[in-house]
């Protein structure tokens, strides 16, 4: 009998081994082997986590009796407090019950006539109970059966023992997963050849090539030549148990590049034989990137600061600019046409004139956030800049202009709009640096809808052509030449095509590239054209026809008392006021001005504010502003409305004379009552 229960015991221990993955089916094994090597019925009942008993696993030789059975002896959720499993746990010992000692175990409605309860002791500690039971009166259980019982229960916690520790290592196995996994790093695990074993997610994305596709493919595919070597090296050191750290570029899957670092470890076999290696690679790609992108943020604040800068200095040699060509025109006025002084003051007016010009495309060029758009005739537009070119091309690159008068007018803030071609020409000059030439034409192009290439509006536009003789682009530079920040010259901040290109798709425009190596660049801008309205035949309504009475505010003494002189020989009264408050008060008290000439930024009190403040007392007072600033730089700082007009320093007297007559009606003929006062 020994022998063959020694053969049961061996088969359940192997039956246990085979589904020890499995807690529930462990127990199912081992409660139907105790029942079929003892007899009757046998379950087992064991500790949850919780420390309370799960849900009891029984097994009948009858199986009709095996669920009417399962529920008499469940003690799920139960404390094992009771004097069964109190007992058991002390002793460590089987518990045999006969006659009236099984009642507290079943009850009296199931006659059971004796048990046997053996312990189950996981890890050296009580993990629950194996129960056998018999129903035949006068039944019980031998000595043989008791010890074999227990050498099933031993069996089962054997069994239970390499389940739980199956489980820690799945649950270690999975943590270890999720941390490989979920670490911003790329993982990759290398044999001795550097051929990839394992890879983990992010090192599918740094490489661009699924996780799945990586093993068994060798990580010197994704090296140059100098990394291959590199890694050579690296995998030797591991081969003699040392460690190594430093950075490479990897290539990706679709041809471009990623800065890494990579921390190569090596891994041994049971034996102590390298086995590969182990590596944690980090992507510093956009670390490198943004300490580029910080020079380049730096550069456009100074950039900035530069703009600023222009427009403080255009609106100061404006003031300046003023003065002068005023005193030279009053000059020119008063002396004989052949005179000296009279081609001396010419010569002034000339250089003014050109000195106007290039003030306001600094000040156009350098504070293009005015949001005043205006119709700009396309051949104005670049006869204005060519100056802008020239200089910016340098004397080893020519300059060829194309255009025609009858090409269409565009609807757009003008500095912005020069800014564009000005980028594009430095861009030109930056390819042609031993020289070339620059063309640029300008037609007119009507594109019907769904015809043009994605992007470009359909309708009237204006299709300005900038060709260089550079050194051209590849074609995978010139598919990313528009974006922000991207250049081939360390020393550019990157930013001058995609200012363009932001300029002209802000007004409704499209911008493209052609481009090929050695051959040059030539770049096509797409322009809406503007909608031509008819010119309005009605004035001003509500200005005086004669004014006499005139109120000059201008916190420059110099500029207020030089308006003073030019119009004062026309016949008006004027008043000078170098304050606004003083402005103020004069009207409240009792002046009644026919027309206010303001300058617009001043301190204290704008122009506008100043206007407003006067209007309160005269709601009909025609105002003419005077600025050195351009009205895009002015920006939403100027709201023009039918009673109001700017003028722009530096201005004539004709011109001045002019504004005031357009705005407030024709001169007096002759000076008023009102004494002129000049403050």
């Amino acid at each position: 009998m020994a022998y063959p229960l020694r053969y049961a015991l061996a088969d359940l221990a192997l039956a246990l081994s085979r589904v020890s993955h499995d807690p529930a089916a462990v127990q199912s094994t081992a409660a139907r082997a105790a029942a079929d090597m003892i007899g009757d019925g046998a379950g087992v009942q064991l500790l949850r986590d919780d420390g309370r008993y799960d849900s009891i696993t029984y097994h009948h030789i009858d199986d009709e009796r095996s669920a009417s059975m399962s529920r008499v002896l469940d003690h799920v959720d139960q404390l094992p407090d009771d004097d069964f499993s109190t007992a058991l746990a002390a002793s460590r010992r089987p518990l045999v019950l006969a006659g009236d000692g099984v009642e507290p175990l079943a009850g009296e409605e199931h006659e059971i006539h004796s048990a046997v309860l053996c312990p189950v002791i996981v890890d050296n500690t009580y993990a629950g109970y194996l129960v056998l039971t018999r129903e035949t009166p006068g039944s019980f259980y031998s000595t043989a059966e008791v010890e074999l019982a227990r050498d099933i229960a031993g069996e089962l916690a054997l069994a239970c023992s390499s389940a739980r520790a199956l489980e820690r290592l799945r649950a270690s196995e999975e943590r270890y997963r999720r941390v490989l996994e979920t670490i911003p790093e790329g993982v990759l695990q290398l044999d001795a050849d550097g051929v990839v074993t394992y890879a983990n997610e992010p090192i599918g994305v740094v490489l661009g090539m699924p996780r799945s596709q990586l093993v068994g493919v060798s990580l010197r595919g994704f090296l140059n030549d100098q990394g291959q070597k590199e890694l050579n090296r690296r995998i030797n050191e591991c081969r003699e148990g040392r460690s190594t750290v430093g950075g490479t570029r990897l290539m990706r899957a679709d041809g471009s590049q990623r800065s890494v670092r990579i921390s190569m470890m090596p891994l041994m076999g049971d034996h102590g034989e390298f086995t590969g290696v182990v590596c944690m690679v980090t992507d510093t790609t956009d670390h490198i990137d943004a300490r580029g992108l910080k020079r380049q943020l730096d550069h456009l604040r100074r950039l900035d600061s530069l703009g600023q800068l222009i427009g403080g200095i255009s609106h100061d040699f404006n003031n300046l600019l003023t003065v002068v060509g005023g005193s030279a025109e009053m000059i020119s006025s008063s002396s004989e046409q052949d005179s000296q002084h009279h081609r001396l003051a010419t010569d002034i007016l000339e250089a003014v004139g050109t000195g106007r010009s290039l003030t306001h495309q600094l000040l156009a060029f350098g504070r293009s956030d005015g949001n005043r758009p205006e119709i700009i005739p396309i051949p104005d537009l670049l006869t204005d800049v060519q100056s802008l070119f020239s200089r910016t091309l340098g004397e080893h690159i020519g300059l060829d202009l194309a255009f025609g008068p009858d090409v269409w007018a565009v609807r757009a803030e003008r500095g912005p709009l020069e800014q564009a071609l000005v980028n594009l020409a430095a861009n030109a000059r930056d390819a042609m640096l031993h020289g070339g030439m620059l063309r640029v034409a300008a037609m007119n192009e009507v594109v019907e809808p769904g015809k043009g290439p994605e992007g470009m509006p359909a309708g009237k536009l204006v299709h300005i052509v900038i060709t260089d003789t550079g050194v051209g682009m590849t074609d995978e530079v010139r598919q990313r030449a528009l974006e922000p920040f991207f250049t081939t010259r360390p020393t550019a901040a990157g930013l001058g095509l995609a200012t363009t290109a932001g300029i002209v798709q802000g007004i409704g425009g499209h911008i493209e590239l052609e481009s090929e190596p050695r051959m040059g660049t030539t770049v096509h801008l797409y322009l809406p054209a503007a909608e031509e309205k008819p010119a309005s035949g009605t004035g001003r309504q509500g200005a005086p026809t004669v004014i006499g009475r005139v109120l000059i505010v201008e916190d420059q003494p110099e500029v207020a008392q030089l308006v003073q002189r030019l119009i004062e020989p026309a016949g008006y009264a004027i008043t000078v006021a170098t304050d606004t408050l003083q402005a103020v008060s004069l009207v409240a008290a009792g002046q009644h001005p026919d027309l206010l000439i303001t300058d617009v930024v001043m301190p204290t009190m704008t122009g506008p504010e100043l206007a407003n403040a006067l209007r309160t007392h005269r709601p009909d007072l025609p105002v003419l502003y005077m600025s050195g600033y351009t009205a895009a730089s002015l920006g939403p700082q100027l709201h023009l409305d039918d009673n109001s007009m700017l003028i722009e320093k530096p201005f004539t007297r004709s011109t001045l004379l002019g504004a005031i007559r357009t705005l407030a009606g024709t001169q007096p003929s002759s000076a008023p009552n009102d004494p002129a006062t000049a403050k």
